[in-house]
């Protein structure tokens, strides 16, 4: 269920998909008390939520507006030591919401506050958390005042934070699902706006869907809640219902579309929904029931897919730290098609794209990402 402070979350930071600390989203019931402190933002947590120092605590933190995807994000960088300009710090924040507005369609909430905190050590982008406060999603999210712009355009925190706000709020056993789609949906969009090259997705999916495969007394995906099947676990749930989706309808649908159906039905991170009200409403957008029948199948019981066969048939091939794409496989064209951008011209962050390819060295430059263009539909 869903609540208005993330105690969990606050209590126990740990570590996210990619080896970084982060939040997690999901908590039971606190109370008056927990109210208080999210009110305070104090959350008794380690140094990477606490701000960078600067004599400034009692001075009201501006925030700007951002209008992304039909959504309002309210920007509020922290008092504290940056090396970043604040444009720097509102783009990358911008470019985060493109992309998740490309993947989904639209931005998944209409209203959304997003809090950056100044961190004193360390560098890049350091911790994420996304929750309610007062009915209104909340995005918090640690800064290095080492960070670069460079550091900044690599970061995968912010989207896959507003991911978060793309799923309904479901019972804890399920907490894998939220995780899941959020490790697995933020690359491919961040590709979908030129962000991130397709050879850096699909090497990452080589080499971390592994760490979601069930160990010895595993007992399915609602009930063994270790890291690897919370994060990755649930990614892999989301890489072969992606592929089998895809391969029903002969590319016409994939797993974007059925994310896309649940945000339009009403299902995202301001209401709670059982698990298996957002499972149909994906199965009845894309015609196929793959999204209940994987899930009758892992949710209870270790299921151990052949990923080796799964690259070959895809043809994903690795190749030293990136991956070759075969365009003769089996599947090839599912790659394709779940990687087709689907922006038009006029769309709102059609610039960031823009943008993106006038900056030397971009992975918009790459040459695979545009065989990956209006491949949506196409048969292998």
């Amino acid at each position: 269920m869903r609540a208005d402070f993330d105690c969990r979350g606050a209590r126990s930071p740990f570590v996210g998909p990619r080896g970084q600390r982060i939040q997690n989203r999901r908590c039971g019931i606190l109370g008056f008390a927990a109210g208080l402190l999210a009110a305070s933002y104090s959350f008794g947590a380690g140094p990477e939520l606490r701000p960078a120092q600067a004599n400034v605590a009692k001075t009201p933190v501006p925030t700007e507006s951002l209008s992304v995807g039909g959504a309002v994000i309210n920007v509020a960088i922290e008092h504290g030591d940056l090396s970043l300009p604040s444009i720097q710090v509102l783009n990358w924040v911008r470019r985060s919401a493109c992309a998740v507005t490309e993947y989904y369609g639209g931005f998944p909430v209409r209203n959304v506050n997003v809090e950056v905190v100044p961190i004193g050590e360390r560098k890049g982008v350091l911790s994420g958390r996304t929750f309610i406060v007062d009915q209104t999603p909340m995005i918090r999210v640690g800064l290095s005042k080492f960070a670069t712009d460079s550091s900044l355009r690599d970061d995968w925190v912010m989207t896959h934070e507003m991911v978060h706000l793309a799923f309904p709020s479901v019972p804890d056993e399920h907490h894998w699902i939220e995780e899941g789609i959020a490790t697995y949906v933020e690359p491919i969009a961040r590709a979908q706006v030129s962000d991130l090259s397709p050879e850096n997705v699909w090497r990452d999916l080589v080499d971390d869907v592994p760490k979601g495969l069930p160990a010895p007394g595993d007992r399915g995906l609602d009930n063994t809640h270790t890291w690897g099947r919370t994060y990755w676990g649930g990614a892999l749930f989301c890489l072969i219902a992606d592929v089998e989706i895809h391969r029903r309808t002969n590319n016409r649908y994939g797993l974007q579309d059925a994310l896309r159906g649940i945000v339009r039905g009403g299902g995202n991170m301001e209401h709670d929904w059982p698990l298996t009200r957002a499972l149909k409403v994906g199965d009845e957008v894309t015609g196929v029931p793959v999204l209940m029948e994987l899930y009758n199948q892992m949710k209870a019981t270790p299921v151990t897919p052949d990923l080796s066969a799964l690259w070959r048939e895809l043809g994903v091939r690795p190749s030293d730290d990136s991956v070759v794409f075969d365009q003769g496989a089996p599947l090839a064209s599912v790659v394709r098609s779940i990687m087709a951008t689907r922006l038009r011209p006029g769309d709102a962050c059609m610039h960031m794209r823009a943008e993106a390819e006038t900056i030397p060295g971009s992975t918009a430059d790459s040459v695979s990402f545009l065989k990956f263009e209006n491949a949506v539909g196409e048969q292998s």
